[in-house]
């Protein structure tokens, strides 16, 4: 199972043979409530198979439907499922999607993958990294505005002090004592003899130095989701120092993270977030205005639609959950047309300006309803 990244969304946009299989399903976390899942499962993939057989034949059916009928007894996936989970799959490619968020049901067989409840996901202004770090292990949480989900570390993320330092780790030469902790919780406190007391602070130094690296690596940069670090207070500094992340906030939750629940430390985070959060908002906002004012910026559709295919558009503003029953039905002119479709959540305007935009190296950002520059779903800046 993969995580959802920048680079996986590209991935998906640049295939284009046909059929492109989609599948999107709510997934649950726990038993028995995720024994339902593979029944989900098992019906979205006879969905699919209808389609294929209105345009292929059987055996044409049967070898394209073959890597998502494997899934059904893959336990890797069905035992560690998280609230939802994305499948694509066309001639050469294969790619299965843990999501923190639950998604509507979809089965699709198009001339493309539908990859925009990944992207608005991706995409939204409020999302960031929560790291939660002590002396000897680290946790990571994915939050927004409303919710906090602890994340599964890829196996190349070292979660505690002996994987990261391994044989280079002279903790051993230190004594450690347990102290109660908030909650009742008990916390480790090193005491150094002589040498053995820097010989820990290098530890700690080379593990955080570490952690700081792998994290930036893996869901920093593949995301550009700030960072918020929870650790002691006096652990904030050394991080700081080795950190070469640059979308650590300099502001963190100074606390040990073991000491409080899960909702206390999203409660922490997002007091830490919103002010950056508005603050990227205005000036997304601010950008908007200013280049509708210079005759480089627009929120009607068919302006914009036009801007997209020519590629001049550099950041697309889109409202979350919002559908525009309009196709682009020239990707040369831009021409559009309004028609009742028969999937609305599948073919509206803003899927297909989204795809346009990323394709075209440009970004899209997702506000709520109520931070929208405009009125019509979308606002656009343009490069030109």
């Amino acid at each position: 199972m993969e995580n959802l990244t920048k680079k996986l969304i590209q991935e998906l946009l640049a295939v284009s043979q046909e059929p492109c299989l989609s599948l999107y399903m709510p997934t649950h976390r726990t038993h028995p409530e995720n024994l339902q899942d593979t029944i989900l499962f098992k019906n979205l993939v006879r969905q699919i198979k209808e389609s294929l057989m209105q345009k292929y034949s059987a055996s044409e059916a049967k070898e394209y439907l073959e890597p998502l009928e494997a899934l059904v007894n893959d336990n890797d996936i069905w035992n560690y499922t998280k609230d939802g989970l994305a499948v694509f799959s066309a001639k050469g490619i294969f790619k299965v999607v843990g999501l923190f968020k639950s998604v509507e049901e979809l089965a699709m067989v198009a001339d493309s993958f539908h990859t925009k409840p990944l992207w608005q996901y991706l995409q939204s202004l409020d999302h960031f990294h929560l790291l939660a770090l002590t002396l000897h292990d680290i946790r990571l949480f994915e939050g927004n505005r409303h919710s906090l989900s602890e994340v599964e570390l890829t196996a190349n993320t070292p979660k505690t002090i002996t994987e990261a330092l391994g044989d280079e780790l002279t903790e051993k030469h230190s004594t450690a004592a347990s102290y109660g902790g908030v909650g009742g919780e008990s916390t480790s406190m090193h005491h150094g003899h002589g040498g053995k007391k820097e010989e820990t602070e290098k530890d700690a130094e080379r593990f955080f130095r570490v952690v700081a690296n792998a994290i930036y690596e893996h869901y920093s940069k593949p995301t550009d989701w700030p960072l918020v670090l929870a650790a002691l207070p006096e652990h904030h500094n050394l991080f700081q120092k080795v950190n070469k992340n640059p979308l650590l906030l300099s502001n963190g939750i100074g606390i040990n993270p073991s000491s409080v629940s899960s909702d206390q430390l999203a409660k922490m985070a997002w007091e830490i977030m919103e002010p950056e959060y508005k603050l990227k908002l205005e000036t997304l906002v601010d950008r908007f205005e200013q280049a509708r004012a210079n005759g480089k910026g627009s929120d009607d559709y068919k302006e914009v639609a036009v801007a997209a295919v020519e590629g001049r558009v550099d950041t697309l503003i889109v409202e979350a959950d919002r559908i525009i029953p309009v196709r682009i039905t020239n990707l040369v002119t831009g021409n559009t047309q309004k028609k009742n479709m028969k999937n609305p959540r599948v073919d509206d305007l803003l899927d297909d300006m989204g795809e346009l935009v990323l394709k075209m190296g440009g970004q899209v950002m997702v506000l709520p309803t109520e931070k929208m520059p405009s009125e019509t779903g979308l606002a656009a800046i343009f490069r030109y």
